[in-house]
């Protein structure tokens, strides 16, 4: 805020707008930048972790560990993604308060469903009642990307075993009959050459992530469409002290700007990450099982 900005009434177009564009309000919205591309830097990786492991749990000859890596897939994928994201995040919290309940309140006589409404002990709550607002926070963003990651999980699982099934079975084969275990074909052989297959895929899924991130605001968490809408609406008491009309559509034309400019540079990275996977393979006739043992 500008040592000039003391009476918003007095101030020309330039000054008007350099400090209505440097409240604490606009600092948050531009700060909720940052919270959806730390969304995305954690999300990624997990849900490449759930996924890796719902596909191998899927291609087990352990057949219930098979069942529960086929189930896990076939439900979250069968699921409307803002349905699983609004019920999936209630029961979350509620497991986790359930769990703490068990353990924290062994004395406690009285039932945890009372119709609606779910009690538990206080000492059980998350986050605690008198916890600081960060707190709650950051455990609303914990429980958000673990959402997140579940979903998108899933859906990098079904990528992943279908590159696992992609891959030549000549060259596992091969790899038997030269005396290797079970063990070391999974992770010398068939885990790196499925990532040629599982690219493509797993790039789709990386847009889709992106452009799911919006769903932030269904969570309660304060995004960049959550401040987008207060900062450019009129009905919000808050910003009286720079009253002005409707401006939400040049809010959210920030947004797809936002959103263009990042996932073409995604575009471009993953095209450059394509290329060098696919660098010497050959993927035709006999020379697949070929080039891929040499």
């Amino acid at each position: 805020m500008f040592s000039f900005c003391t009476d918003p009434s007095t101030l020309d177009t330039a000054r008007w707008f350099a400090c209505y564009l440097t409240t604490g309000k606009h600092a948050n919205f531009y700060i909720s930048f940052g919270t959806v591309l730390l969304l995305l830097a954690i999300t990624a990786p997990t849900a490449l972790a759930f996924g890796f492991g719902g596909a191998a749990a899927a291609r087990s000859r352990f057949l219930p560990l098979s069942w529960l890596g086929k189930i896990y897939i076939a439900i979250v994928r069968g699921v409307p993604d803002i349905a699983f994201f609004l019920f999936f995040v209630i029961a979350l919290d509620q497991a986790f308060e359930w769990v703490r309940h068990q353990v924290l309140c062994p004395g406690w006589d009285e039932p945890i469903r009372q119709g609606n409404d779910f009690i538990v002990c206080p000492e059980a709550k998350l986050p605690l009642g008198n916890a600081p607002q960060w707190v709650h926070e950051t455990y609303g963003f914990f429980v958000a990307v673990l959402t997140f990651a579940i979903v998108f999980g899933a859906f990098a699982a079904n990528v992943l075993y279908g590159a696992m099934r992609a891959v030549p079975r000549a060259q596992l084969e091969t790899a038997e009959a030269y005396g290797m275990s079970r063990r070391q074909i999974f992770w010398r052989i068939l885990v790196p050459q499925m990532w040629v297959y599982a690219l493509p895929g797993l790039s789709n899924l990386w847009m889709v992530l992106i452009k799911a991130t919006p769903l932030l605001f269904l969570l309660g968490v304060e995004d960049i469409v959550y401040w987008a809408r207060d900062l450019g609406g009129t009905a919000n008491p808050r910003f009286t002290d720079y009253p002005h009309g409707d401006w939400r559509v040049w809010y959210f034309l920030a947004l797809l700007v936002f959103y263009l400019g990042f996932t073409r540079v995604s575009e471009i990275f993953l095209e450059r990450l394509m290329q060098r996977f696919t660098h010497g393979q050959a993927f035709s006739g006999t020379g697949t099982g070929q080039a891929g043992m040499r």
